[in-house]
């Protein structure tokens, strides 16, 4: 049959006469159509059923892949840099250990108040009071607050805060107040709270 005549009878073909017990008999271009729509069914419902699960798998398995990759990276560089970190560990503990050493223990507390006492006198300072207040805890020291009230000029007064500093055991300064005495305006008042530490080791 021609081109011409299966056109024609395409034309003439009315889908209402298509009988399923007499495909054989259909004309050739509703063949290839059904054909085609068939095809079209079966791979759509193959990849429907079972190529979409194997892509949403796949999607998993990549993800997965990359998770895996990341965590091997981060596992090799630790292990690539262990010497490194035990020494940084080391070094971390032995500063430690040299600050813990700095921080009084309770029997040291009245020679650090008698070092803050010769530090003040030394700096040529008149000392009014000095007066250990309750410990505050913290979650691993503790805090010794110390109440000190002194009069001198104020070069005598940088003299002992710079002196304080250098102590050999942690003191720090807080809550300074500086006031003229009166008189020639040269004598001043310095309150001020000194704070220093107490390593809470097994309490």
């Amino acid at each position: 049959m021609s081109l011409a005549d299966s056109l024609k009878s395409l034309n003439e073909f009315d889908v209402n006469d298509l009988d399923l017990n007499n495909a054989g008999i259909w004309p050739t271009p509703v063949k290839i159509i059904v054909a085609l729509i068939v095809f079209g069914l079966i791979v759509g419902g193959g990849y429907w059923f079972f190529v979409k699960d194997q892509y949403a798998q796949l999607e998993r398995v990549q993800k997965t892949e990359q998770e895996l990759r990341k965590k091997y990276e981060e596992k090799a560089y630790q292990v690539a840099n262990l010497e490194v970190f035990k020494a940084q560990m080391a070094e971390m503990e032995e500063t430690f250990g040299a600050l813990v050493r700095q921080l009084p223990s309770e029997t040291e507390v009245p020679g650090l108040l008698e070092d803050i006492t010769n530090t003040a006198l030394g700096s040529g300072l008149s000392l009014q009071e000095i007066k250990l207040q309750p410990e505050q805890q913290r979650d691993f020291y503790a805090e010794l607050p110390i109440n000190i009230r002194v009069t001198g000029t104020y070069h005598e007064l940088a003299s002992f805060v710079s002196s304080v500093a250098s102590l050999p055991r942690i003191v720090t300064l807080h809550d300074l107040t500086i006031k003229p005495t009166g008189g020639d305006g040269e004598q001043l008042d310095m309150q001020v709270v000194a704070r220093t530490y107490r390593y809470r080791a097994g309490e």
